[in-house]
């Protein structure tokens, strides 16, 4: 089961940050993510998707192979490569994979012009380590699924300050540093 998680940021390069930050975290394998997408609404209110796979050109270069292949066969590559390019990236076109496309233009409607949602699939994620992880790093939670103590936690660790630094150590008349007071 996965859960969809949306956030607003007031800049793509807000949005792309937190992104980046948890493909971090699914590196060290504190959250799995299914699609992560971030919308921006232009000026011109238009909304424009920035999605990790770019399904045409994958389809177009698949279709392009395949189509190679069977032309080869048929002693015509260079047409059957034209035709499986053409028909992959039509094919690849039409494929949505991960968040519907649709729903995040239609979500992302209601943003000001500059902003942008950064939309997750979590697949899988342990929740303490990736919430302390991202605690502090702003945006606002548009909508979940999550369930309302999650969802609340979430928008606590995103409104959060992130961890204070330790004080510097204060010199005694004896010339020696105290440590810092723990806190």
């Amino acid at each position: 089961m996965s859960d969809l998680v949306v956030i607003v940021y007031p800049t793509e390069a807000k949005a792309e940050e937190m992104r980046l930050k948890l493909f971090d975290l699914q590196k060290q394998y504190l959250i799995q993510i299914g699609d992560a997408a971030i919308a921006v609404m232009h000026d011109d209110g238009k909304v424009k998707l920035n999605q990790l796979l770019n399904t045409t050109a994958l389809g177009a270069a698949s279709g392009g192979f395949w189509g190679l292949l069977i032309g080869a066969i048929f002693l015509m590559p260079i047409f059957g490569a034209a035709i499986g390019a053409a028909s992959g990236a039509l094919g690849g076109a039409l494929t949505d994979y991960g968040v519907n496309d649709q729903f995040m233009k239609e979500l992302s409607s209601s943003l000001q012009p500059g902003n942008a949602a950064l939309f997750v699939l979590v697949q899988k994620v342990t929740g303490d380590k990736v919430l302390e992880a991202i605690k502090g790093s702003g945006g606002v939670v548009m909508k979940t699924s999550l369930d309302h103590t999650q969802e609340q936690k979430l928008r606590d660790a995103l409104a959060a300050s992130p961890a204070v630094q330790a004080a510097p150590a204060t010199a005694t008349p004896g010339g020696a540093a105290d440590p810092a007071p723990a806190t």
